[in-house]
């Protein structure tokens, strides 16, 4: 997606809207359309079906996408060369999740919804990508709005990706999801998958937290139901946090994330 400068006012309007459909769709039970997603998360649960206070990390999730969403429409961000490469990957991304929001909760965590929400980690890893490569340093705004809130969305989609791949399978027939020493497998690899992105993204340390949150709320829910799942959390974890310790070694690296 080319950067324009001055950005257009389309690209601005479109992450407004998108975070609107973010935010908005998560309301749509309330209003007495669809059911709960962790109604349907709970339908379909499997070994990494995260502990339900993980989700509160929604709240802050929403709020730095709807700061990001305003501070990005003021006239000053017009000539901002970040926000420019960004801006279409963020319009997709949160309007993604808008969509997974929207059809989970008519439709149940099924295989298209798996595809929705790889399509919102599709952009943000976009996004990370750019934040990575960006040559000079972030201003405070930047650092704050933008990596932040961009780096904490993509761990908790990378991870949560992989939960609703499980549980569609489950909703599909697909295996009970109780197995331990398949699913402890597939948290290594993910904890291997999620490093790797630590590592290539110069120690992120939100990448890391948000992401060590996520297994941190499925050793207290599967990890209590089977050893095997609490040892494969504690290695993923251990993983992440080498990764970043490694990464931020790098006066350049803590300077990116921390200024």
């Amino acid at each position: 997606m080319t950067a324009q400068y001055p950005r257009p006012a389309t690209q601005r309007i479109a992450i407004i809207l998108a975070v609107v459909w973010q935010i908005g769709s998560s309301f749509l039970p309330q209003l007495g359309l669809g059911e709960p997603i962790g109604d349907r998360s709970d339908s379909v649960r499997t070994l990494i079906t995260p502990s339900g206070w993980a989700f509160a990390i929604w709240g802050p999730l929403f709020f730095g996408s709807a700061v990001f969403a305003v501070w990005q429409a003021l006239p000053k961000q017009a000539e901002n060369d970040l926000v420019a490469r960004i801006g279409w990957w963020a319009a997709l991304a949160l309007a993604a999740q808008g969509a997974w929001a929207t059809y989970t909760q008519f439709a149940n965590l099924t295989a298209l919804s798996a595809v929705i929400i790889l399509v919102s980690l599709v952009g943000l890893l976009a996004i990370l990508r750019i934040m990575v490569g960006f040559q000079r340093d972030f201003t405070l705004p930047e650092r704050l709005i933008v990596a932040l809130t961009f780096s904490a969305l993509a761990a908790w989609l990378t991870a949560a990706s992989i939960v609703n791949i499980t549980a569609s399978l489950v909703f599909h027939g697909i295996g009970d999801g109780q197995d331990a020493v398949l699913t402890a497998g597939l948290v290594v690899v993910v904890g291997l998958i999620a490093a790797a992105a630590v590592a290539r993204s110069r120690g992120n340390p939100w990448y890391a937290l948000v992401f060590c949150w996520a297994l941190l709320a499925i050793y207290f829910r599967g990890g209590q139901e089977a050893q095997a799942i609490a040892i494969a959390c504690i290695v993923a974890a251990g993983l992440v946090v080498a990764a970043t310790i490694a990464g931020l070694r790098d006066t350049a690296n803590r300077r990116r994330w921390f200024g």
